[in-house]
């Protein structure tokens, strides 16, 4: 028999596969290609970061290397550099250490919803938030934002949430638009929670997934939904700040200020075990204090995404200008955006079609190109766009 959550969570990915096995994700395998697919690194790491492993490499006791958990000396230092960038009193024991941010998610939709309940989520979406809403057991449910500025609907929000609704997840800066809601629009967001939470019964947590909240633009400060709504949880990954998203390790935790919280420690660490272990390697855990204080070179992903939007914008593009995390997004010049996405495939330069983010008839740029990247990409990116104009991406639509 068929297992209908099974084909919901396949279906749920099945732009994502196809990227992957069809020509585009080919593509990626090229020497020449310009790779503006995902954010994975096209540069050497930081030395700092090098260092960073070599120092906590060196045994200082027979565990160093044994099962961990959430170490306190890691929670301890999460904590400190959570204090000071909300300003609340983060306490070291809320810190769940995890294998990254994508952990930190199963963990977090684990840990607050039951099968049967629901789960709101807003599209575009990364990836992966409805497959994991569908394994953690409960009901995803879309809210759509609407491009080209993708700002917060509340109305559509408030619309969405029924006494079945466990959790909001909200995605600041947002992946793909590049958006970082401003503190005005988390505090009307809270209210609308707050007011949906007495009206239903129960509190509504608001799942804050925020890998790139230190990767914002043009002198703006990042706020956090955990400094206005209480029941936030907030999930991260270092991989974004350090660019190293195969070395995995994140957290999950929230603040002081929820009600209730010493309870949902328990429910944490179950679900780190039911999802298979959760727990970063020891040897991230040991390099943590030395790894919070690196950061990617911020400055040169801001002027890689003045160099792109300028130029594809001055090839007759309409793209956004991000105002944090690795992305642009940008209108294709056709409505079928995997048959531009491979055009440009065939020109040298792999985009993620819109389609694969929920977004038809755009595409996303991802700014961990290097600089000779961009630059290589710049006329193939132009004569894409006057191939499509002239009618190979009907063809390609079609088939022949």
């Amino acid at each position: 028999m068929t297992n209908p959550i099974n084909d919901a969570m396949l279906a749920s990915v099945t732009p994502f596969l196809g990227f992957f096995n069809g020509p585009m994700g080919a593509a990626l395998q090229r020497p020449d290609i310009a790779n503006f697919a995902f954010g994975n690194p096209n540069e050497m790491p930081l030395p700092g970061y090098i260092s960073a492993l070599h120092a906590a490499l060196e045994p200082q006791s027979p565990d160093w290397f044994a099962y961990k958990m959430s170490e306190p000396k890691s929670q301890a230092a999460v904590a400190r550099s959570l204090t000071a960038r909300t300003g609340l009193d983060w306490d070291p024991a809320d810190v769940a250490m995890t294998n990254g941010g994508f952990a930190a998610l199963a963990v977090a939709l684990r840990a607050v919803a039951e099968p049967g309940d629901e789960v709101v989520f807003l599209s575009p979406p990364w990836f992966f938030y409805e497959i994991l809403i569908l394994a953690a057991g409960a009901t995803p449910v879309r809210v759509s934002l609407a491009p080209p500025s993708f700002d917060l609907d509340l109305a559509a929000i408030d619309a969405a949430i029924t006494p079945l609704t466990r959790a909001v997840l909200l995605n600041t800066p947002h992946n793909p638009s590049g958006r970082v809601y401003p503190l005005a629009d988390l505090e009307a967001l809270a209210g609308t929670l707050r007011a949906a939470s007495a009206r239903v019964g129960r509190p509504i947590h608001l799942i804050a997934d925020e890998p790139y909240n230190r990767i914002v633009f043009d002198g703006r400060t990042f706020h956090s939904p955990a400094e206005v709504y209480a029941d936030t949880i907030i999930t991260y990954s270092y991989g974004k700040t350090l660019l190293a998203p195969g070395m995995r390790i994140g957290y999950l935790t929230v603040p002081p200020t929820m009600a209730g919280r010493e309870d949902l420690r328990n429910a944490v660490l179950l679900a780190q075990i039911a999802t298979g272990y959760s727990f970063p390697n020891a040897l991230l855990q040991h390099a943590i204090e030395d790894l919070e204080r690196l950061s990617i070179d911020i400055g040169a992903l801001e002027r890689r995404r003045d160099r792109m939007v300028g130029a594809l914008g001055a090839m007759g593009y309409e793209p956004t200008t991000p105002e944090g995390t690795f992305y642009i997004m940008a209108k294709a010049p056709i409505d079928d955006d995997m048959a531009f996405g491979r055009i440009l495939a065939e020109e040298g330069v792999v985009i993620l079609p819109g389609r694969v983010v929920e977004v038809p008839g755009w595409f996303r740029v991802s700014l961990t190109a290097n600089d000779a990247m961009v630059e290589a990409s710049l006329p193939r990116f132009e004569r894409a766009r006057a191939r499509a104009i002239a009618g190979e991406g009907a063809a390609l639509a079609a088939g022949r």
